[in-house]
């Protein structure tokens, strides 16, 4: 099998803030008192970027029309690549074409079930579940039936989209499948499973995962401390979350932002405890880059007492480092989010104030 040879999913938590991670969010902001030097509307880099939608003829030819479309709903829903989603079928089970045991009923000689291969552990602990019920794993209802069971194609398409997801998918795809099966081999089959069936032979990345997107959002910070802030946060995307990291070559949620700050000759607090009460809070909506987003994320933490933070680079879009399993460092979207505390603007915090000052005097 593969779909995870984990049967639980880890919560990696960061020290006394450093970064609680299981999280999700909503909006406030920052405002800058600072001349801008770089200004101006955010530049829209999406169309220097392939996105692949279409349907190749393979693709069309050799997906059930089924398969194809519960493919096609699942990784816009959950944010993954279809073809890629539709390569992992292919290679488990031909897109349930198989005969071989354990896809219809029961497991295979690894313990693995269903069309997309799924550990009955990974699964949920049972082959057919009733949601909602409470349970560790990916089981999914995707027909709406009340069940998540690993032998529905809905269900198993879906469970498959949210663990690649959580495992890196759309920026980190080479990742994701590697923790979906363990095995470099069996990432590039998928990836070229997955190549074959987009019109023009591609596996897309998301806009905020390629280097096109940097400068555009450095160009529209709203000062040049803002944007020599962005620009190390940036430079850091690909790195690996690493728990209490500042770098060089790892960082965690809050890590990650204090090098950032002090990279633009500023001290901030180094945790995420700490840098939530530092900054100026700020409404919901009127963030802007530099600012921090706080969210609730995990035992020990609260409203008052954040465990995840992440920098806003643009509208609704952050960079964090999330989490150990969360694949690398990324921008990311924030308003889909669950579990937003609130939004801060350490550039107002009296204390940076007058390290401005001091830089602009000398």
């Amino acid at each position: 099998m593969r779909a995870g040879r984990r049967t639980r999913i880890p919560l990696v938590l960061g020290v006394a803030g450093v970064c609680l991670l299981t999280l999700i969010m909503a909006p406030m902001m920052m405002v800058s008192t600072f001349p801008s030097i770089v200004g101006g509307e955010l530049p829209d880099c999406e169309a220097a970027v392939k996105n692949v939608s279409a349907e190749s003829k393979t693709a069309t030819s050799d997906i059930p029309p089924d398969y194809l479309k519960l493919y096609r709903k699942y990784g816009k829903q959950i944010g993954v690549q279809w073809n890629v989603l539709a390569g992992v079928g292919k290679r488990e089970t031909d897109h349930g074409r198989s005969t071989l045991p354990g896809v219809r009923s029961g497991t295979n000689y690894a313990g693995a079930a269903g069309p997309m291969q799924f550990l009955i552990g990974t699964w949920g602990g049972k082959a057919k579940i009733k949601i909602p019920s409470k349970f560790n794993g990916y089981a999914s209802d995707g027909d709406g039936d009340g069940w998540a069971d690993v032998y529905n194609p809905a269900d198993a398409i879906l469970g498959a989209a949210k663990m690649l997801k959580r495992n890196g998918a759309p920026e980190d795809v080479r990742r994701s499948l590697f923790v979906y099966n363990r095995a470099w081999w069996y990432v590039d089959q998928v990836m070229e499973i997955a190549r074959r069936y987009a019109e023009d032979g591609a596996v897309a990345v998301p806009p905020q995962a390629e280097p096109a997107c940097d400068e555009p959002l450095v160009q529209a910070a709203p000062s040049g401390t803002v944007a020599q802030i962005l620009q190390y946060a940036l430079a850091q995307r690909g790195k690996p979350y690493v728990w209490g990291g500042t770098g060089p070559d790892g960082f965690d949620c809050s890590g990650i932002i204090y090098m950032a700050y002090r990279n633009a000759g500023l001290t901030i607090p180094r945790t995420t405890f700490g840098q939530w009460p530092f900054g100026m809070r700020i409404e919901a909506g009127e963030e802007q880059p530099g600012d921090l987003v706080f969210f609730n994320a995990g035992p020990g933490t609260s409203a008052n007492n954040p465990g995840h933070v992440g920098m806003v680079v643009s509208p609704g879009k952050m960079v964090e480092a999330r989490c150990t399993l969360c694949g690398p460092i990324k921008v990311t979207t924030y308003r889909d989010r669950t579990s937003i505390i609130g939004y801060t603007r350490p550039l107002q915090n009296p204390q940076v104030l007058e390290q401005l000052r001091l830089k602009e005097q000398g």
